[in-house]
């Protein structure tokens, strides 16, 4: 136990230092293994978890630390909201053990789950929401937890509230964002599709008129029919692939980024090709920035500038950060003109997108010389 001044003072230092752990992230799962972390070496635990609680008896999240990913398979499935686990759900106030296994809500354990005997934990509230608890096992200097260490987990757990209510905020704000994105998406879906097939439609009218009395020109109708229908079908794969991409907090974006390519490779004729040198994790909205800039520089190449080889790259850069570059082979335009080509282009957008993450977007082209759009992000 610390004594004195010099306790204090190492306590509260212990403190601050696990709430600006908590402070740098913005994800719930990120929060969630920061808390508990922070936890379990700030009280000098042997093992510490944290159980979100969903509302059927069991948990939505249950997240550990001091047990291997193996061992944890062993266990099992999740456990259920009974016993301790369930108490420290229902109520308001701390529950230190000296052993655990001699509380007569004790239940056991799987064959697999280590063995534990001194505990500590409390819930995690905000107001009268109870949004997860704490739990801590074996204290490693002698003698379990003591008063000391309930109220610093106390501070922690206050906190962890306000991380974890900030997170679920802006995890939903992301949400709103992105079914506003598909609702803007599927509007202009349908509009650009609806006039190609209304055109269809039209040209293969004239051409059922014309094919007796003017073969050659009905042969011209329908080559113009398989244009549209050609256009209609590129429409629409790109916005499949803009709608539906592969969720980035399942996958990260590198490997939705080489998903999303290996697609537009086979939907196209151009080449696509994706190269990543050591990027590593970044900020969901960093990710999520990168992806859309990519995605309409990549619609840019394959609709508009007659590409018949796109390449992108995403690098780390040295401070940490990630520099996208997609190039293409194309046309091209003239920078002086950049004006008027950025409302076609979306480079307005994505410049938008990149000042939004932090970062920046530069953009260079030439008639007949090709395009390369650069975005980049800085590190945390």
């Amino acid at each position: 136990m610390r004594n004195g001044a010099d306790g204090t003072r190492t306590g509260l230092a212990a403190v601050s230092t696990a709430l600006l752990a908590m402070s740098r992230h913005l994800e719930v799962r990120d929060v969630l293994k920061t808390i508990v972390v922070s936890a379990r070496e700030l009280l000098d635990a042997e093992y510490a978890a944290l159980g979100v609680p969903d509302d059927h008896g069991g948990f939505a999240q249950f997240v550990v630390d001091g047990i291997s990913e193996e061992q944890w398979r062993r266990i099992g499935p999740l456990p259920r909201q009974h016993g301790i686990l369930a108490a420290m759900l229902h109520q308001d106030t701390p529950e230190r053990l000296a052993d655990v296994r001699r509380d007569p809500r004790f239940g056991g354990w799987p064959a697999a789950h280590p063995d534990m005997s001194d505990f500590l934990g409390l819930p995690i509230r905000d107001g009268e929401e109870t949004l997860g608890a704490l739990f801590l096992a074996n204290k490693r200097v002698g003698g379990g937890f003591t008063e000391e260490d309930e109220a610093l987990l106390g501070i922690l757990a206050q906190h962890a509230a306000i991380a974890l209510t900030n997170a679920r905020l802006y995890e939903r704000s992301r949400e709103l964002t992105i079914a506003e994105e598909r609702s803007r998406l599927a509007h202009e879906l349908h509009d650009a599709v609806s006039q190609k097939l209304f055109s269809l439609r039209l040209t293969a009218q004239a051409a059922a008129a014309l094919v007796d009395r003017d073969p050659a020109r009905a042969k011209g109708e329908l080559h113009q029919v398989a244009a549209l229908a050609a256009e209609a079908a590129d429409e629409l794969r790109a916005a499949v692939v803009e709608l539906r991409p592969t969720a980035l907090d399942e996958d990260g974006l590198v490997a939705t980024l080489r998903n999303q390519i290996k697609v537009l490779d086979r939907a196209h004729g151009a080449h696509v090709t994706f190269l990543c040198d050591g990027v590593r994790a970044l900020p969901a909205s960093q990710e999520e920035a990168l992806l859309r800039v990519s995605q309409e520089a990549l619609h840019n190449a394959l609709r508009h500038s007659g590409a018949d080889r796109v390449e992108v790259t995403l690098t780390r850069t040295p401070g940490g950060g990630a520099l996208l570059r997609v190039a293409d082979s194309g046309s091209g335009f003239d920078p002086l003109t950049v004006r008027a080509a950025g409302r076609h282009l979306g480079l307005v957008s994505m410049r938008d997108r990149a000042s939004g993450a932090g970062g920046r977007l530069t953009v260079q082209s030439e008639p007949g010389a090709g395009t390369t759009i650069e975005m980049e992000v800085p590190g945390g």
